[in-house]
């Protein structure tokens, strides 16, 4: 974990599916849909001005889970992020197949 890490508990609807989502202080994304909101500058933190929405755009697996890749949809940034163990990446995987 990075020395510039934030834990952030906060609960949050989805911007692009509506899931109510409860935060444990790592929870950063959708476990439904998998979107996020460019909030971070260091993790955690909520010191970005964008608050874009975080389009996933690819997942790759890793050593335990998988990565995913995000495009913000305002100011076309590309970042990655980690899985959480609740995440549900099967619609993703699905909708990329299809696209």
């Amino acid at each position: 974990m990075s020395e510039k890490f934030q834990k952030c508990v906060e609960d949050f609807q989805c911007l692009n599916c509506g899931q109510e989502v409860s935060g444990n202080g790592f929870t950063d994304h959708c476990p439904n849909c998998l979107y996020s909101k460019h909030v971070d500058i260091n993790p955690g933190d909520r010191a970005n001005n964008c608050r874009g929405i975080l389009k996933p755009i690819n997942i790759a697996p890793k050593k335990s889970g998988y990565t995913i890749f995000y495009k913000c949809l305002s100011c076309d940034l590309e970042i990655t992020n980690k899985t959480a163990e609740q995440d549900d990446i099967t619609n993703f995987l699905i909708t990329l197949k299809n696209q």
